[in-house]
């Protein structure tokens, strides 16, 4: 009994490392963990830098005022709180912050009358500021995905060259040390330097683990219903992510939400470590297709631009709606993360739901129809009138963009198993950067485009830019093949798409040394 007692934990783990279940749970968690990452700052950076930098600055220099003159300033300032409907609500305590702002204003008494009407419901005090601060938010939430931009055409190469443990460990390694960055960071530039360093381990998290899933589910129908599983996870990420956020920094602290994710982090880099041994480098069996070569494709660019156009529309709302709440809605801080709430419920369900469906409903049309959907509801954003006019465009928002992404998703592995070899590390960094092009175009340019026009429009030119490019998804109905294939693949039965993959089984997996016959019997 001893010695098989002792064999028990060996065992499991062979056998663990030999099952496609638990290669999707790290896939799941590591995606999770990211997009929470991602969403949880969403509701606490416009608060934090307002609070920091514009009211610290004012409520410092605030006692200098009250000891010039108390009895002379109190008249003034305090017939200005019609103005700003809320001012004693927005600072806590004292007034001192309200007066320094109103009073820098009405130094000149007949500027006060002038400068009320662009405050419409006065919820903040510094208008300008707030102005100022759309594109600073918008510029550092837009940091992780310009430099995970940058970074996914070398992690899909990396992949092609050591396998997907490796550069998924690296991920997680990166990812902890960006949580830990973003707990304790202070000032803008730290926050900043915090965000950049997410989209370095995002790419390799995001590129490795979709590659790997593809190449372990190598059947089209089994690898769409994981790829659906797995946007779950990230889906998740991005439905707690939000709401956690407002709600740990508005009753425990900025640096609470940040120190759960780091904790969590570090239980997906333990199951790393059992699952996926990271130290082993397995290349893949044959060359993959050079990324310039699948981007002069014109069927892998329609997908890829599908993905980026429907993202961009959350990505722009992600630093411009808090804001624009803040000073149309008198929102307090824990209503800015849960306005995203909606939007993360329906998208769970959308990618769940579609991952399945999308295979059997045609995934080209599941894809036009939910960009349709994204450009309707991004116009219906502005017509909310409070946090309760937003559920019904948001849950439209995230529901369209499940459709789009859990079915384009499994079609970009299709499309290189269809036309290219089917090596998936490059194809998988192609989605990538499509995805972090919408998050990196969308918050940069949208914080300016609210500035110069407002968030109204901003929200018009992106709904018509979605609904104008959904006819595209058509052109991928029936992408035809690569001439030596045709006599393989019969398009009309997608299930049929294991007959050309099985001549590549699971190369870099089971993730034991093992034979590939004790893999199928691990299964």
């Amino acid at each position: 009994m001893a010695p098989g007692a002792e064999h028990a934990p060996r065992r499991w783990l062979a056998a663990g490392r030999a099952s496609r279940s638990l290669v999707l749970g790290v896939v799941f968690v590591a995606l999770l963990l990211d997009n929470m990452l991602l969403t949880v700052v969403v509701p606490i950076v416009p608060t934090f830098l307002y609070t920091t930098e514009y009211e610290g600055a004012n409520s410092s220099v605030a006692p200098a005022w009250t000891e010039l003159a108390p009895p002379a300033s109190k008249a003034p300032f305090s017939s200005m709180f019609s103005y700003f409907d809320n001012t004693t609500v927005t600072v806590s305590g004292s007034a001192s912050a309200a007066e320094l702002a109103n009073g820098t204003e009405s130094s000149r008494p007949p500027q006060p009358p002038t400068s009320s009407p662009p405050v419409l419901s006065g919820c903040p005090e510094g208008e300008e500021f707030l102005a100022k601060e759309n594109v600073r938010v918008g510029l550092l939430f837009a940091s992780k995905a310009l430099v995970q931009l940058v970074v996914n055409p070398s992690v899909g190469l990396l992949t092609n060259r050591i396998g997907y443990h490796v550069p998924m460990f690296i991920g997680f390694i990166i990812m902890f040390i960006s949580t830990v960055m973003f707990a304790f960071s202070g000032t803008y530039t730290l926050l900043f330097v915090a965000r950049a360093l997410q989209g370095v381990g995002s790419s390799f998290s995001s590129v490795a683990g979709l590659g790997m899933l593809a190449s372990v589910y190598t059947d089209d129908f089994e690898r769409g219903n994981a790829m659906g599983i797995a946007l779950g996870g990230l889906a998740l990420g991005v439905l707690i992510g939000a709401p956690f956020g407002s709600v740990m920094y508005e009753f425990v602290g900025k640096s609470s939400p940040f120190l759960v994710l780091a904790f969590l982090a570090l239980l997906d880099g333990a199951l790393q470590l059992c699952i996926l041994q990271p130290s082993k480098i397995s290349p893949e069996s044959s060359k993959g297709t050079p990324v310039f070569t699948l981007l002069r494709d014109p069927y892998v660019l329609v997908a890829a631009g599908a993905l980026c156009f429907s993202n961009m529309g959350v990505a722009m709302l992600e630093p411009t709606l808090p804001i624009w709440m803040m000073q149309t809605m008198c929102s307090p801080k824990w209503q800015l993360g849960m306005a995203f709430l909606p939007a993360s419920i329906s998208y769970l369900i959308g990618t769940n739901l579609f991952g399945i469906l999308a295979n059997k409903m045609g995934r080209w049309l599941c894809s036009l129809v939910g960009m349709a959907v994204v450009g309707i509801s991004l116009l219906c954003v502005p017509l909310a009138k409070n946090i309760y006019g937003l559920i019904g465009p948001n849950g439209g928002l995230g529901f369209a963009i499940g459709m789009v992404d859990s079915s384009m998703m499994p079609l970009m592995g299709y499309l290189v198993d269809l036309r290219h070899t089917s090596v998936y590390g490059n194809v998988y960094a192609i989605a990538d950067v499509a995805f972090c092009m919408g998050f990196a175009i969308g918050p940069s340019t949208g914080g300016a485009i609210v500035r110069a026009i407002g968030f109204p429009w901003l929200m018009i030119i992106i709904g018509v830019i979605n609904i104008a490019y959904a006819p595209l998804c058509w052109y991928l109905r029936n992408p035809p093949a690569r001439e030596e294939k045709i006599a393989i693949l019969n398009q009309e039965c997608p299930l049929q798409t294991k007959s050309y993959s099985t001549q590549k089984t699971l190369r870099d997996f089971p993730l034991t040394d093992d034979s590939d016959v004790e893999a199928e019997n691990g299964e």
